[in-house]
């Protein structure tokens, strides 16, 4: 009986690590490169018992792989305690050839990344194998690089879970996924309920706030500081409103012209590419009417009658 008993407890993980479908028998067990140019073992170092999430970049993007980026840094944040400990990121890069070690290391220093989180090369053909065995491979037909999908692995290989979702989701259902789905609630804290959460901003309510929270907040705050890019709490008092409309919608064209202003924030922001999000008139001029709300907002802030305030706002490193 208690061998028996013994026995069925072992016999999860043993089948996880020999089951075909998704242990060492199935992934390539390839040689990868970290950015600080350790060498490891994509099954054997990467992904055996272990709880992970892979994604795949290129670092010259100027599509959505930095936005990609910078979402999953919010999610490391949220996650931050348990990061290096039993949870990893894993960001793999489709352009070896251009993609060192050392240009990895450079990129992941912009979006602030901490221990636990690994940016990845190698080969082309053993990243391409890897690509394939986790049902990401490139499309037939489509481009080496922007056609690469922006979907995000997420995996248990201890238990054999797996999920297939979009590196654009929300951060905070990313994080439960990722912190408490995977491990079985193991890890849950008690969150407030919804009678406890505080009432949502109003201006989150129009379409332009909801397009600022989804595709612009990893990134950009309005009064809270800079964070990968600048502060936009008055982007639209000091900047011409028919400019910032552009830039909203075609970063990449204004930089290829030498745009001044889009030359100038790409150096300081540490030549960050803001991606160019697709979006259209209407879009552009939600999040402009959202920003400038905004701006009415902190500029109240800032009058003298609230300078008190202000000050304590700026003294606590808020602004």
């Amino acid at each position: 009986m208690l061998a028996a008993t013994f026995a069925l407890i072992s016999l999860p993980k043993a089948q996880a690590f020999d089951n075909p479908n998704w242990g060492a028998n199935y992934f390539p067990n390839v040689v990868l490169t970290t950015q600080d140019g350790k060498q490891v073992k994509f099954y054997d170092d990467l992904l055996r018992n272990k709880m992970f999430a892979i994604n795949l970049i290129y670092t010259h993007c100027t599509d959505v792989c930095p936005l990609e980026t910078a979402k999953l840094g919010q999610v490391y944040k949220l996650l931050q305690d348990r990061m290096g400990k039993d949870l990893y990121f894993y960001s793999i890069t489709i352009d070896p050839k251009r993609d060192t070690p050392t240009v990895l290391k450079a990129y992941s220093k912009k979006f602030h990344t901490g221990p636990g989180w690994y940016f990845l090369t190698g080969k082309k053909a053993d990243i391409d194998a890897i690509r394939q065995k986790l049902g990401i491979a490139l499309r037939p037909n489509s481009d080496p690089l922007t056609g690469h999908t922006t979907s995000m692995m997420i995996g248990n290989e201890a238990t054999g879970q797996w999920i297939l979702d979009s590196s654009m989701d929300d951060p905070h259902y990313l994080a439960a996924i990722l912190g408490n789905w995977m491990s079985s609630w193991k890890y849950n804290k008690v969150e407030a309920t919804y009678d406890q959460k505080p009432p949502m901003d109003p201006l989150e309510h129009e379409r332009g706030g909801s397009l600022f929270r989804t595709s612009c907040a990893a990134c950009h705050t309005v009064g809270g500081g800079d964070l990968i890019g600048p502060d936009l709490a008055t982007v639209t008092i000091v900047r011409d409103r028919k400019w910032l409309k552009h830039f909203i919608q075609e970063p990449d064209a204004m930089l290829k012209s030498q745009d001044p202003i889009a030359v100038a924030l790409y150096k300081k922001y540490k030549q960050v590419n803001m991606p160019n999000l697709k979006l259209d008139d209407a879009q552009a001029e939600n999040l402009v009417q959202f920003l400038e709300a905004r701006a009415k907002e902190y500029t109240h802030a800032e009058s003298p009658e609230n300078h008190e305030t202000t000050t304590k706002a700026d003294s606590s490193g808020t602004r």
